[in-house]
């Protein structure tokens, strides 16, 4: 087929960390806000679906142009080489979204999108009967529309890539794993050294920077809905999946501990790891982190601890951001990391950041604590 054009969606904030990830694979990119567009072939598809540790999905751009009225979004769509990418007994829902445009009605773009591939592909495959068989492979396509510009895509991943395809569970509030991906992407963490996440949770952050320090791809060990795509095929997915294999480094000795104050999130975050492949690299433990010491030096603590938005829950989680910040003092070589909400923190924690970061969790605006300690010497 030649060049795409594809869209690494992203959380606000992850963006230019999306954005290094698809250099890393080898790729020129644009990073704009909530995406990174690059241009690629066939086997980037597969390579950034299995890859991309903190992009939302994969999206394939069909087509970007202006639409004020529904009949120039029908003809523009109408237009597009939509026979290029589905066969004629594809399934292809339509979704929509729209904001500040002047086709505000998004079941109405939906359905005029859907009319007009309908009319394209019966041309494109000289079909005289009145719809398309839909029993054939999945493809999702989109029309978004951002202040009268209509921009036509088809998801190429499926379930979003967060689902890595080992969580067995997940307890509350759980913490997104392309999220957690980005915090241990933005430390100092080497895998040659200890690293420590003192609210693990379902294992999330540990699990992710396992997956990292054997530089194992996110996407081992999942499905992606453009496997079953013709023009993709199995041969360009069997040596994406290869090149996981071969670059996956597993002899790579790791020092990763996860501990919770919750013993029930200690057992599920046991079995997300043994589920991951990674029950004896991760070790858990139920603790406080006021009772957190060590004697190793050079590490690195990830964590994403409560952040007292609940009533009643705020003095009891200042306390506790005091004392971390007592634990934690005595670890000069150590590097600290934490998101929380709570704006407050560095005054609790006793201590100023030596950088922060705007990220959301969620919906919710954090900042990323950042605690460098002091470097090791050199060789």
């Amino acid at each position: 087929m030649g060049k795409l054009t594809l869209i690494a969606t992203s959380a606000m904030g992850l963006e230019a960390v999306v954005g290094k990830e698809v250099k890393d694979l080898g790729y020129d990119c644009t990073v704009e806000n909530g995406k990174v567009i690059f241009e690629a072939d066939e086997l980037a598809v597969c390579r950034s679906n299995l890859w991309l540790r903190t992009a939302d999905r994969i999206k394939i751009k069909v087509g970007e142009f202006k639409a004020r009225t529904f009949d120039e979004l029908f003809e523009a769509t109408k237009s597009l080489n939509w026979g290029d990418y589905l066969p004629e007994n594809a399934e292809f829902p339509v979704i929509g979204k729209s904001v500040k445009s002047t086709l505000a009605s998004v079941p109405d773009c939906q359905s005029i999108v859907k009319k007009a591939i309908v009319e394209n592909l019966k041309k494109h495959y000289k079909k005289t009967s009145a719809w398309l068989e839909e029993n054939g492979p999945f493809y999702r396509v989109e029309v978004a529309l951002l202040k009268d510009v209509a921009t036509l895509t088809i998801d190429a991943s499926g379930s979003g890539l967060h689902k890595r395809g080992f969580r067995t569970d997940q307890g509350q509030a759980p913490i997104k794993e392309t999220l957690a991906a980005a915090m241990v992407l933005l430390t100092n963490w080497k895998p040659d050294r200890p690293f420590v996440d003192p609210f693990c949770g379902s294992g999330t952050i540990p699990i992710e920077a396992a997956l990292i320090g054997q530089n194992i791809a996110p996407g081992f060990n999942r499905d992606f809905v453009s496997e079953d795509w013709h023009w993709i095929g199995k041969d360009k997915w069997n040596t994406a999946r290869q090149e996981v294999e071969d670059k996956a480094n597993y002899d790579q000795p790791l020092e990763i501990h996860g501990h919770d104050i919750d013993h029930r999130m200690i057992r599920i975050a046991e079995a997300n790891a043994e589920e991951a492949g990674f029950n004896d690299l991760i070790t858990f433990k139920q603790m406080q982190v006021k009772d957190f010491t060590t004697r190793q030096e050079y590490g690195t603590i990830v964590g994403n601890p409560p952040y007292g938005e609940r009533l009643g829950e705020k003095k009891a989680v200042e306390q506790m951001y005091r004392e971390m910040g007592k634990a934690f003092e005595p670890l000069d070589t150590w590097s600290i990391y934490m998101l929380t909400s709570n704006e407050n923190f560095e005054t609790l924690y006793g201590k100023p950041a030596t950088k922060k970061r705007k990220l959301f969790n969620g919906f919710i605006r954090t900042d990323y604590y950042q605690y460098w300690g002091k470097r090791p010497p050199r060789n």
